[in-house]
This record gives structure tokens, sequence and C-alpha cells, in this order.
């Protein structure tokens, strides 16, 4: 029987090829797009996922109830404390952020951005897998270092290295212990090189002096196989933490939250944190926009059964006739749907293996299509079969359910709830496709708003270098040197850049301070010339001298400051305040700039001497770029030679801040157009299926005297009414969907309603566009041959 149902199915699919093509390629384009956007999600909630007890692994995050702050990090001394004193921890271990080495093997050197120091037990907590060493004791000896692979291979050309030596910052030599796999794509860990926290605990103040209220590291915790971790029990642990660092720091208010080491990567908004982050509330987006979409290819394919229902019903008529029961018919009709469902996914693989580089581009992913992978092919296989069952389930019913005695007397019409229900099936794909496209037009202007926002600061042209090896300690001659060239004469030194200002904090004290609060304050230090090359507002007093021994007493605060101390702007100049416990006199108050994303509301800051270095900035002269980085690379060079080169442009690094949100504009415009597409697709199938049932009506009205035009407009406005009902129903539910993301930056436009007049129009267009062809052919017929019949 089933192989009757399957001949059967092939041979009405080969009879009616234009049907059979909407229909195959309607729904591959469904399945392909909820196949990408499901590897897409999948990767997403995969992440640190692969530890052997992940599920028992948290992170400390740090809140300051105060000023609702959140921040990662948190003090040296507080992981060893909790697993001193909390039995339910069974493990804990620091690691600081990624700093920036220039790594040496023989004549080869380059600067590597991930490099990390760690506790000795990390690879115990991490399962990072090893290739060569001991996982036990790769981080015992101060003077080791742990490569990945391709560390390896870079400077050595294979993995067996044990034992050999690297030398970093043209003064240290350390001892490879350990060679590790490659990091994977799905942790939220990205490093090449770990150092034995022991080595900075020589110098840095932090561990040398037990420092309870400097907050620099990132802690995790791995709890015992036999702790509950329920809400209550995770709670509870979290006051355990809190009592630890209170009997140690009874002064600095600190909360502290565990978060699961599965959702680091996707919840981690957070000040000071590891950059790479994704963002859950895209996640979501997008596997409602998969549901979405795969349910209007679905709808395509049940709209046009039913539509054609008609040129069925003698069949179904006939083998009711001959003893054809319900059930067997619909099973035939359901095994027609699933052929189609199975040659679409023939057609899906295709062109997923076809998109696949390109939507990895777009990503930022390197997703695979595995044929050996065992779940991805259930999972296509399984929405491919539940797609078919649930797109034929409907036209089954209604096929099956035909009387005999009227159809087989020629009295059989589509009937009411035939029109009612492909009505209905139109309204729902278009209500889809109105709803991306206003997403896609709110993310674009979200993008623009974002790009044309005015900082606070000139950040076009602003070229940098950061200060590494010799560079600072010969600043004096740097100094000159990039003074004496007109090209580089427009210069400055910042500790940090404005992108990735995370200094903080709460060690700021005023007259009239109420003493139950601890606001926290942003911190960076400038030279002289930062209000030049920055060009940013002073609204009183003025920047720092070029005597900087002077000017350490010295402080400069912005607007947001002024409002936490409650300070009016006309006698904040001279005003002192105390900061880490020394008194700094305001020179001056700076008009608020973005040093955050625009995320997040700009919260107060100091900008004090800088007396350390951070950062070369030049602003270059228009058109001269490419000459300015020249004479900068040679002057670097020159004063700093044993260190590579390294620039880039402030500008490109706030544009990547917002490659998350560049990814999900650029990802939101494909599958708006792609649910378009589908849903014209199956506008077209039905176009057509109606001008074909209206052919004799057409050739009369034309014999009467009706126009083309009136025909064309006839056939037309049939679809003008569904898509202003989808349109009633898009509209409130994309508003409420783009207002929520948008309540993700402390910034953001309006949602204006022309985005939606722009929606519905460009939905109409496209729909009458769409019909217009098979509207033309029917109004254009010979009335002779139409009405031949009659």
């Amino acid at each position: 029987m089933i192989r009757n149902y399957i001949k059967v199915a092939i041979r009405n699919l080969l009879r009616q090829k234009g049907f059979s093509f909407i229909n195959i390629f309607g729904l591959a384009l469904g399945i392909s797009c909820t196949a990408l956007i499901g590897m897409w999600v999948t990767d997403e909630l995969s992440y640190d996922n692969f530890h052997q007890d992940h599920k028992r692994m948290y992170r400390i995050t740090s809140t300051l109830p105060d000023m609702k702050v959140h921040a990662a990090v948190s003090s040296a001394p507080l992981g060893p404390a909790i697993k001193n004193e909390i039995p339910e921890v069974e493990d804990a271990v620091r690691i600081t952020g990624y700093n920036r080495d220039l790594i040496q093997v023989g004549d080869v050197k380059f600067e590597e951005k991930g490099v990390i120091f760690a506790d000795s037990n990390f690879f115990k907590v991490f399962t990072f897998p090893f290739l060569k060493g001991d996982r036990e004791k790769a981080l015992l000896n101060p003077e080791g270092i742990v490569i990945t692979e391709a560390m390896a291979r870079k400077y050595f050309g294979s993995i067996d290295v044990i034992d050999k030596t690297i030398r970093k910052n043209n003064k240290d030599d350390f001892t490879i212990t350990g060679v590790i796999a490659n990091i994977p794509s799905n942790s939220h860990l990205k490093f090449d090189f770990v150092h034995p926290i022991r080595f900075l605990a020589r110098t840095n103040n932090d561990f040398k002096n037990n420092v309870w209220d400097n907050f620099n590291y990132y802690t995790y915790l791995k709890l015992n196989d036999k702790t509950q971790q329920s809400e209550s029990a995770i709670d509870n642990l979290e006051q355990k933490i809190q009592a630890i660092y209170k009997k140690n720091e009874p002064v600095v208010k600190v909360e502290f939250v565990l978060q699961p080491l599965s959702k680091v990567h996707l919840y981690s908004n957070f000040l000071a944190d590891i950059p790479g982050h994704g963002n859950a509330q895209n996640v979501y987006i997008f596997m409602i926009v998969a549901i979405f979409i795969l349910v209007v290819a679905c709808l395509n394919f049940m709209n046009l059964a039913t539509a054609r229902a008609a040129r069925r019903a003698k069949e179904v008529g006939l083998r009711k006739v001959v003893g054809a029961v319900r059930p067997h018919l619909m099973g035939q009709f359901l095994a027609e749907s699933l052929v189609v469902a199975l040659l679409s996914l023939v057609l899906a693989l295709l062109i997923i293996y076809i998109v696949l580089p390109y939507f990895n581009t777009l990503g930022g992913k390197d997703l695979a299509l595995d044929f050996t992978n065992i779940q991805l092919i259930a999972a296509l296989l399984g929405i491919t079969v539940i797609t078919g069952l649930l797109a034929g389930s409907y036209p089954a019913l209604y096929l099956s359910g035909f009387v005999p005695a009227k159809v087989l007397k020629g009295n059989f019409k589509g009937g009411g709830s035939g029109s009612l229900f492909r009505n209905t099936m139109v309204v729902i794909q278009f209500a889809v496709s109105i709803s991306l496209i206003v997403g896609t037009t709110v993310v674009y202007r979200q993008l623009k708003y974002i790009q044309q926002l005015n900082l606070g600061y000139d950040k076009e042209n602003l070229l940098y270098v950061p200060m590494t090896g010799e560079m600072w300690s010969k600043y004096e001659a740097l100094r000159g040197r990039l003074q004496n060239n007109p090209l580089t004469s427009q210069y400055s030194f910042i500790s940090e850049l404005p992108t990735t200002s995370s200094g903080a904090t709460i060690s700021v004290e005023w007259k009239g301070k109420d003493p139950n609060t601890q606001p926290l304050f942003y911190n960076s230090a400038v030279d002289e010339n930062f209000e030049e090359v920055f060009k940013v507002t002073f609204l009183d007093g003025h920047g720092y001298s070029e005597n900087a021994k002077a000017d350490t007493a010295n402080i400069i605060v912005n607007e947001m400051a002024l409002k936490t101390m409650d300070m009016p702007l006309e006698s904040a100049v001279g005003t002192k305040i105390r900061v880490w416990g020394r008194d700094a006199t305001i020179i001056g108050v700076v008009k608020d700039f973005n040093f955050k994303p625009v995320q997040e509301k700009i919260g107060p800051m100091f900008l004090q001497r800088n007396t350390w270095g951070g950062y070369a900035i030049v602003r270059t002269q228009p058109g001269e770029t490419e000459n300015t980085i020249k004479a900068l690379e040679q002057i670097c060079k020159d004063i700093n030679p044993s260190f590579p080169f390294n620039y880039n442009f402030v500008d490109q690094d706030i544009a990547n801040m917002y490659k998350s949100e560049q990814r999900l504009g650029n990802l939101f415009n494909i599958f708006a157009v792609l649910a378009v597409v589908i849903s014209c697709l199956g506008l077209y199938g039905l176009s057509a299926y109606l001008a074909e049932r209206r052919t004799r009506e057409l050739g009369i009205r034309k014999v009467l005297g009706a126009s083309g035009f009136q025909l064309v407009y006839l056939l037309s406005a049939t679809f003008t009414k569904p898509i202003l009902i989808a349109t009633a129903i898009a509209v409130p539910v994309a508003w409420y969907g783009m207002s929520q993301w948008l309540t993700g930056f402390a910034y953001h436009i309006e949602i204006e309603w022309t985005i939606f007049i722009v929606a519905f129009l460009s939905a109409l267009i496209i729909a009458w566009l769409t019909v217009s062809f098979e509207s033309i052919k029917a109004a254009t017929t010979n009335p002779v041959k139409s009405l031949r019949q009659e």
C-alpha cells in the first residue's frame, strides 16, 4: 500500500510540474532557513558544554547595589577563601584578562593577544584536551607555560615542544610544560598561552598584600557532586560568599551572584567582562524567525493543496465509490506531502551547502554541514517529516472529506470554508513577512543611529598604537619625535581607549557625601593634549598643563560626576575631593562623552593625569592617513625596535563593538527577504489557480466591455484585503518585539509610524507584482477561447 501511495504521489507531482516546483522550492527554502538558524542557535547554546563537569561550574560576578552596576570580576583572595571555608565548593580557580605580549622563539617573534595567567588547577577545572604534557602538573612551575597546538606549530612547526623555551617581552624565559588542543569555537575563554598565576603573584600587589577591595580577576567555582543546585541552594551559597567577603572587607558593599558556566556566553553584559560574548535576546529572536519561516513554508503547501482541491475532487469521489475509506485517502495525501518534504530536504541540503560559507561570514561562525553527525541528520529528517505531516494534515483532512455524490455530479465547488482557509493562510504569511520587514527596518535605523550618534568627541581619523616595550620609558624622545613631525603633531597619550574603558572605583569622597552610598566612578588617564586631539568640550575650567608633576594633584570630572556628587557646575572648579585617599582639586568639567557602548548610560567619570602610558593617539590629517601610518611606524621602530608595529583606528574599534548588532541586521535582511519570497511563491501559485478558475468570468466581463486594467485590478484586489488584515496583526506584534529589543540600548531610536506604512506598502506592492503576471495573462486571453465551451 505504501509503495502504491508513493507511486501515485510521484505521478501527481510529474503531472503538475509548476505546482510541484513551487511547493518543493518553497519548502526547501523554509527547511534550509530553519536548518541554518537552528545550527547557529545550537552553536550559541552549546558554549562551554564540552567541559566534563560544566553543570557544576559557576562564575562569580559582583554587584554594587547602590549603582546597580554588575561586574564580571572579583578580588584575588576571594577564590581561595571560598575553597577553604565552604565545603560545597570542590575547587576554585582564578584567571586574568587577556594580555598583549611579545612572544619570541629564536628569530620568530609576534605580538600575541591571547595570554592569560591562571591558578595551577586551571586545567583540572576546565577540561581542555591535552596533547602533550601532564594536566595535573603543567602549571605548577612558576616559569612554565602551556600553549595551544596552533601556537606550537606557529613557532616550532610541531607539537613536540615540551621543555622548549619561549621568551616573552624580550626579558622573561618560560619553559613549555604542556600543549593543548586549539580552543573550541564554542568556548567563552579564547586564549593561546597560559602562565601560572604564581609568577604574577611575585610582583602583583593584590597577591602580595591580600587586597580584598580591588576587583581584577575572573573567579570560577566547581561545586562538589553532592551539592544541590536548586535556586535556594545557590542563594544560600551566595550568602556564604557574601559573609566571607564582609568578614575581610567590611567597608565596601558588594553582593555576589553565581553565574552558571553555560550562561556566561549569552548572559554577560557586565563591566570588565571578557570580550566576545553573545546575546541571548538575539538567539530568541532567531528561534522565533526560524519557526515563522517554516510555518510560512508549510502554509504555502497547505494553501496550494486546498486551492487545487477541485482538480482532485473527482479522483477522491471515484476512489470512495470503488471502496477507498477515508483513512486510506488521508494516507495517500500524507504520503504525497512526505514525498514533497523529502524532495525539499534534498534541495535544502544543496542550498545549505552552497550558502553556508556566506552564512558563516555573516554570522561570525565556523559551522559545517557534517553528514557523519547523526544528531544533525536526525534533526534535519525530524524537521522534514514533521513539516511534511503538518503541511499535509489539513489537505488530507479536507480532500478526503469530499462527498462522492456531489463531486461526481459536477456540483462540487471550493466552498466558503476553503476560501476562508486560503485567505487566513495568506494573512498569516504576510503578517510574518511584514513583521520581519519592520524588524529589518528598525535594526537598520538603530545601527545608522549608532553610527551617526554624537559621542561627545570626534572619533574620525584617530590612529593609535599601544605603548609596548620601551615606549613609555622613552616618553620624552617619543613625544619629541611626534611633535616635530607635521603628520603626527596632533598626538595624545591616554591610559585606555574610549571603547575599552573599564577602570572604576568607589574610592571617591566629597563634602556632603552620604556615608551610606558607594557610587562607582569610572576613570581614565589623559595628558595635556586630550582636549585638542579628541575635540571634547569643556563646560568649565581647563585641561592639564605640560607640567605632569604639578598636575598629579589635579583632576578633571564629567557632567555625570557633578550630578552624582550633587555639585553645581558654577562652583565645581577649584573644589577639592578625595580619590583613593588622596586630595585632588577639580580643574575642569568636561561635557559627557561616551566611553561605553550605547547599550549603557554614561556614568560618573574622572580623568587623572597620565603618568604610566597606555596608548599613543594621533589625529591624522584629511588625505594623509597612509603617510601618517608610515611616519608613525618609523617613529615606533626607532624608539621601540624590539617590538612589532601595531596600529588601529578608534572608529574601527567602535564599529567592532556593534558586530553582534550588525550581524543581527544582516541576518534579519536575508531572512526577511526569504520569508517574502516564500510567501510570494505561494501567492503566485494561488493567483495562477484563481485566474484559471475565473477564466470564463473574465471572458464574459471582457465581452461586456471591461478593460484589461479593470480585469487586472479585479484579480489583484482579491489579495489587498488579506494584506490589510495581516498589517493589522503584524503592527502590534512587531512594535512590541522591536521595542523590547531597543530597551537593550541606553540610547536608541523611537519606532515611528512611517516604518509600518512602508512595511505595508512594500508587502502590498510585492503582492500585486507577484499576482500581476497571471492576472495580465488572464486579462489578455481571447474571450473566444475562454467561452468556447459555454
